[in-house]
């Protein structure tokens, strides 16, 4: 038998016949079997440079059911669309509501799926859209719908505005976080019956809607948080503000984790978008990383019906491995 633990979990009191080496990397895993004498170490970085060395074969076969790669960028977003398109129309068939949390990011799977409720007389007025986070300025204000930034406005464009008006879901089903809603939006969920499925991305250091690495990340509710600098700087090289990294918002509202994992269903989309791999590594780790608050995207790991979604491009190994 082999049983994975982390060093902050462990019992004060328990023994560990092994020789842990010092080191700054967290979190340090220790492959504990039956036999203490037979005692392996891994840091996070050891992982890493490990999950890098597998081929996009090697991946696919760990990974199992549990990876879908699509060829290109292109059909990753048609089948996002495609996703969201056949649940509404399913639960549309039984009269039944659908309970989505959604994502500003990726994006274009709404213009897809816009032109296919168009075009198929898809009805959205029994759904509810959740929406993951938003931008907010240091007071925990989220940006005006005219901000560049403003999530709600970059929805607005790629799919409210496009989707004809007898087909739109109703407004105010269309929920974004903000300060006037955050400490609401858990017991509203709640009163819905809980969300279908959780639609989203993954940030480049595995953080789910803006729950950025923390401890006890996975018990987390909606909140005010400060974003990380690898998520500022990411998010500034993609949105056309010339790398404006001293304006970029450092604060965002978002749903918690417990909101993401409860859903009965997890899809994320993972894809670089971009001519920059930034998203190779965080693929890996959400498929075969060990389960850690240092990743929140690990955390999957234990939800009873998951899938990612990637591209042949994001699978790919990085030209150097560090």
């Amino acid at each position: 038998m082999v049983r994975l633990v982390e060093i902050s979990s462990l019992n004060r009191t328990s023994t560990i016949r092994a020789i842990i080496p010092r080191c700054v990397d967290a979190p340090l895993w220790i492959i504990l079997t039956n036999n203490p004498s037979k005692v392996d170490s891994m840091t996070r970085s050891e992982e890493i440079r490990q999950l890098l060395s597998l081929t996009p074969e090697a991946v696919r076969e760990k990974a199992g059911s549990k990876l879908i790669v699509i060829e290109n960028i292109d059909l990753l977003y048609k089948h996002f669309a495609n996703s969201v398109a056949e649940e509404i129309i399913l639960n549309n068939q039984k009269n039944a509501p659908t309970k989505l949390i959604l994502p500003v990011g990726p994006v274009e799977q709404y213009r897809i799926l816009a032109k296919r409720v168009n075009d198929e007389n898809i009805k959205l007025e029994n759904c509810w859209f959740f929406m993951m986070d938003e931008q907010c300025d240091i007071n925990g204000a989220t940006l005006p719908c005219d901000h560049p930034l403003s999530f709600r406005r970059v929805f607005d464009e790629a799919f409210m505005q496009r989707v004809k008006e007898r087909h739109r879901i109703p407004a105010e089903r269309v929920i974004f976080p903000n300060q006037e809603n955050l400490h609401r939006l858990k017991d509203r969920i709640a009163n819905e019956g809980g969300i279908d499925t959780t639609y989203g991305g993954i940030g480049i250091h595995g953080h789910l809607a803006f729950n950025e690495p923390k401890p006890n990340i996975r018990e987390s509710d909606p909140r005010v948080v400060e974003l990380n600098e690898f998520t500022r700087t990411i998010n500034a090289v993609r949105s056309q503000v010339g790398g404006n990294l001293e304006n970029f918002p450092r604060h965002g509202i978002t749903l918690g984790m417990r909101q993401i994992l409860q859903a009965k269903r997890v899809r994320l989309y993972c894809r670089n978008g971009i001519i920059l791999d930034w998203a190779n590594t965080v693929l890996r780790l959400a498929v075969l990383g060990k389960s850690g608050d240092d990743y929140p995207v690990t955390h999957i790991r234990d939800h009873a019906d998951y899938k990612i979604v990637t591209d042949e491009d994001t699978l790919k190994q990085p030209k150097f491995i560090l």
